[in-house]
């Protein structure tokens, strides 16, 4: 099953301790990945959510797909850099049969900051 990944990005994450007004650091990384994703035909779609219940450990994001297993990463930067090793993963995602992403083949700042992986459902 090849399905189409799906990468989620928590678009009002604050740090802990981040004033309330002005634009949220998710909102921010949101962007970026946007930015770097519209340059990539093959990239996976994008999908901005109101929360992810990471509070504790933002910029949170997640991949999913159906059939596959599903990740929620946090610890992020709202930058480019965690731009792109959002969609680095989300490339190998979809590229595997289960989305199973091995650690080791994780970008190193998403090997840190699992914060879940979570099997597939069963139809």
């Amino acid at each position: 099953m090849n399905e189409s990944t799906e990468l989620l990005v928590c678009s009002t994450c604050r740090p802990p301790g981040a004033p309330r007004d002005g634009v949220a650091a998710g909102q921010q990384l949101f962007e970026a990945v946007q930015a770097l994703a519209a340059a990539d035909p093959g990239a996976p779609r994008v999908r901005a959510v109101a929360c992810l219940s990471a509070c504790g450990r933002s910029c949170s994001a997640a991949l999913q797909a159906p059939g596959k297993y599903s990740y929620v990463f946090g610890d992020l930067q709202a930058d480019a850099a965690s731009a792109a090793d959002l969609l680095a993963a989300a490339a190998r995602h979809q590229a595997l049969e289960d989305g199973q992403i091995p650690w080791r083949e994780r970008p190193e700042s998403l090997r840190r900051g699992t914060l879940a992986r979570l099997p597939p459902t069963i139809p």
